[in-house]
């Protein structure tokens, strides 16, 4: 899956980047290098779906699928 990162200088130094694609998901850092590690940490967090709490039916299944 490729997904477009908007990156941003912050005003008091640093940066921080959000994803468009993925409502409510962004993240910072104080360099660019810890602004990437965060990114793919947010990405993943906004993504992941804790399936506990979905109710799955007698017939119904998990699948996980590459994108």
């Amino acid at each position: 899956m490729k997904l477009k990162v908007v990156i941003h200088e912050a005003e008091e130094g640093g940066y921080w980047a959000e994803v468009p694609s993925i409502a409510g998901c962004a993240t910072q850092g104080d360099t660019f290098e810890e602004l990437l590690e965060n990114i793919y940490e947010a990405i993943e967090g906004c993504l992941s779906v804790d399936v506990n709490t979905v109710k799955i039916t007698e017939n119904g299944r998990v699948m996980e699928i590459a994108v």
